[in-house]
């Protein structure tokens, strides 16, 4: 379907869009002429505007696309209705009547385009044509049903769509045929069989159907090529992606299972040539994404030929290593400067990519280095190795297969340092090598099986050495100094976890890590990384020392506290804020560390949250640290109230006044320092916190005892309220006061109650209302000058 209509075909359609612009334009002269009559004159009654739908409707389908419509849905029911022929009707006419339909129908439906773009009408001719080419299919299928059923059917398919492709090509060759659209694709797209299906019919195996993929994809490749943009470049574009990358895979998958150096020689002459069809392809389209895209599938499948060669001959471990050498060998292309620079840039994400893949195969060695060892916490001091594949596999197995991979790592490395000298993307090779050589470094005694100390040894000089570069700024210019520590905390990670197979190696170890990063962290820059680490290992050097002495867990943690006094002494002495918090934070998870291991014994868990009360109290001498002081308060308190539930104290007074006392000696401190504080705020807490749990108490006593002691600190605590005119202690003592005393007087009034006569309540209260409704005005000025006076006091 053409979108371009000949000439009389347009001139029809440009004369129908003048006419409705007329149309329109019609239209709104009447609109116009009404509203100027409606602002003119005032409406009348029933007036209404010119009827809008007087103008033509608006098609909503133009002429052109109603036409490939209705042609393409002819072409359609003439071809379903010739199927319907073929497959159905076929048997109730005779071998003449039957060839001689069918070939009637398709001569002239071929025929047919030809007078019909002698007028003019192209869209219709293309229809027709389409029919036509389906017509010669059902003739294929018709001539095999009838006159050579004995052909095999893969076969006759091959030579038919051959034959097919053949006559479709002629026929979008001839003179006037040729401004049609659609043979010339068909005859391509049927061009896609013939030897894939030829290879099929003669059981020439799998080598051979994979080249015949293979070279159509090479002549759809060179029909690409030479063709103009168009349909026919499109069809031929899609053809030699699909059938190519069909027969690639197909060739990959030969190479990779092939059995021998013959049967991986062959393959790789396949893929040898698929390699050579894209990158002449890349070489000569213009198109940098297509010619990218095409010199890396030539270099991958460059890089799996000539790596299935070998394969065969080499031992399984090292298949990775030469394929790996193979796709570093592609930058040698790379560097050629006869090639163009779309077709270089292919070939080195291709060697990238080969790179990539071989360092990705090298990580689940790493992982098992790195975290392997972490199955010795649930055998610690169990008892040293024999070497280090035993250190690192002791609740994962060993990975024979991985022996080559410090060289892959290195080769990598090296090729990073190498071959990038972009000033642009230098700083990032520079990094990635470090990070590949150090894997490789602690990968080796893995590999090498060294003996369990020599493992420590080289892990702790690893760890030293990466230290001592993240403090040389020279030396991590480029890199930065952030990834030789991240490497130096991984490290250190691993060689903590490989010390716990004995006691001596994990006590040295943590006291080694621990000096180490608390060395480094004299460095400004690196202390917001090492000073936690320093702490961390720290702790844990504690609980491996106390546990080596045969301490109880309650015993250690006393040690443990060490962790969180030095963490809040260097968060005084220092001055960047960001370190600071980091230390807090490290010490206050020590601290909680400490508290968990003395759960068990009431005395020492005192003893401890006392420590970390004493500690928080420290930092809050800071002025920036002054709320430390509520959660010293806190665990003041909570040490108090532990060591009281040690010697079974049960009064509440012994676990609250202390509380009390604390607090109120807080506020006097504050209401000196600001004498507008609120007493609510300066004494009341402290004032509440014995108070309302010791009246409490008092209720449920059934001694007199306490509620007279309570009532004689109530009475107290409202006389000192008064004297100062302070309210919290006024009232609160005076409320205090009262209940103590109604709770005391409670059984004497109940006794009074039940002594008087039944009338007695309703008088009383007769009485006490007309008391209060003739003194009204009096109690009002009583209480509003009792109100001012409150309001008087602090």
């Amino acid at each position: 379907m053409t979108p371009v209509p000949p000439p009389a075909e347009e001139l029809r359609l440009i004369d129908a869009e003048l006419w409705q612009l007329d149309a329109r334009r019609v239209q709104l002269l009447a609109r116009r002429a009404w509203l100027l009559g409606l602002l003119s004159s005032p409406p009348q009654p029933g007036a209404v505007p010119p009827a809008a739908a007087a103008a033509p409707q608006r098609p909503e389908a133009t002429a052109p696309r109603v036409q490939n419509v209705l042609l393409l849905l002819g072409g359609l029911l003439l071809t379903i209705a010739a199927v319907a022929f073929t497959l159905v009707g076929w048997g109730h006419l005779g071998i003449a009547g039957r060839s001689l339909v069918l070939g009637a129908v398709t001569v002239a439906a071929l025929a047919a385009p030809l007078p019909l773009l002698k007028r003019g009408l192209r869209s219709t001719a293309e229809a027709v044509a389409g029919l036509a080419l389906a017509l010669t299919v059902l003739d294929a299928y018709a001539l095999h049903a009838v006159a050579l059923t004995g052909v095999d059917a893969t076969a006759y398919a091959a030579w038919a769509s051959a034959v097919l492709a053949a006559v479709w090509s002629g026929y979008g060759l001839l003179p006037r045929v040729r401004t049609l659209r659609l043979p010339l694709p068909a005859a391509l797209t049927a061009a896609q069989l013939p030897l894939p299906l030829g290879a099929v019919a003669a059981d020439a195996g799998t080598l051979a159907i994979t080249g015949a993929l293979l070279l159509t994809a090479a002549l759809d490749t060179a029909a690409a090529l030479r063709a103009p943009a168009g349909l026919i470049r499109i069809t031929a574009t899609a053809g030699a992606y699909g059938v190519g990358a069909w027969g690639a895979l197909g060739a990959v998958w030969l190479s990779w299972t092939a059995g021998g150096p013959g049967a991986g020689a062959r393959a790789a002459a396949l893929l040898v040539f698929a390699a050579g069809v894209a990158l002449a392809a890349a070489w000569r389209d213009r198109a940098a994404g297509h010619a990218v895209g095409l010199s890396i599938a030539a270099g991958l499948l460059a890089v799996i030929a000539l790596g299935g060669v070998v394969r065969p001959v080499l031992p399984a471990v090292w298949a990775v290593p030469a394929h790996l050498l193979l796709g570093v060998a592609l930058l040698a292309a790379v560097r050629a400067d006869r090639l163009p620079e779309r077709v270089r840039r292919g070939l080195a994400v291709a060697s990238a990519a080969v790179q990539g893949l071989a360092v990705l195969w090298t990580l689940p060695l790493l992982a098992l280095t790195l975290l392997g060892p972490a199955g010795w916490a649930a055998q610690v001091w169990s008892g040293a190795p024999s070497g280090a594949r035993q250190a690192v596999s002791v609740s994962a197995p060993w990975l024979p297969w991985a022996l080559p991979a410090p060289l892959v790592l290195a080769t990598v490395a090296t090729v990073l340092v190498l071959a990038i000298r972009s000033e642009a993307w230098r700083p990032k090779a520079l990094t990635g090598a470090l990070v590949l050589g150090w894997a490789a470094v602690v990968v080796v005694p893995m590999v090498t099986d060294l003996p369990y100390p020599a493992v420590l040894v080289m892990e702790s000089l690893t760890t030293a050495v990466l230290l001592a570069m993240a403090t040389r700024p020279r030396l991590t210019e480029r890199t930065g100094t952030l990834p030789a520590l991240v490497l130096a905390l991984l490290t250190s990670f691993s060689l903590a976890l490989l010390s716990l197979p004995t006691k001596f190696a994990t006590v040295a170890v943590l006291t080694a890590l621990t000096a180490l990063f608390a060395g480094v962290s004299r460095k400004r820059r690196l202390a917001a990384v090492t000073v936690p680490a320093a702490l961390g290992y720290g702790a844990a050097w504690a609980c491996a020392v106390g546990a080596a002495a045969g301490w109880a867990p309650q015993r250690t943690a006393l040690l443990v506290l060490l962790v969180p006094a030095v963490a809040a002494l260097f968060a005084a002495r220092n001055a960047d804020a960001r370190t600071t918090v980091v230390a807090e934070v490290t010490g206050a998870a020590a601290g909680l560390l400490a508290i968990g291991l003395a759960l068990g014994d009431p005395a020492v868990l005192s003893l401890t949250l006392g420590l970390c009360a004493a500690i928080l109290a420290g930092t809050a001498l800071r002025a920036d640290r002054r709320p430390a002081a509520h959660a010293a308060t806190a665990l003041f308190a909570l040490a108090a109230w532990v060591r009281l539930a040690a010697w079974g104290v049960t009064a509440p007074e012994a676990y609250t006044a202390p509380v009390s006392v604390v607090a109120l000696v807080l506020g006097v401190l504050r209401r000196r320092r600001d004498p507008q504080a609120s007493s609510w705020v300066a004494y009341g807490p402290g004032l509440a916190a014995t108070l309302v749990p010791s009246l409490a108490a008092a209720c449920t006593d059934a001694y007199a005892t306490r509620p007279w002691l309570l009532g004689a600190a109530a009475l107290l605590v409202t006389l000192t309220g008064a004297r100062h005119r302070l309210r919290a202690p006024l009232l609160l003592g005076g409320g205090v006061l009262v209940l103590d005393a109604l709770h005391e007087l409670a059984p004497y009034l109940v006794q009074i109650t039940g002594l008087l006569p039944r009338w007695a309540p309703p008088a009383l209260a007769g009485l006490l209302l007309l008391a209060v409704g003739a003194t009204y005005e009096q109690r009002l000025r009583d209480v509003r000058r009792a109100r001012d006076v409150l309001s008087r006091m602090n």
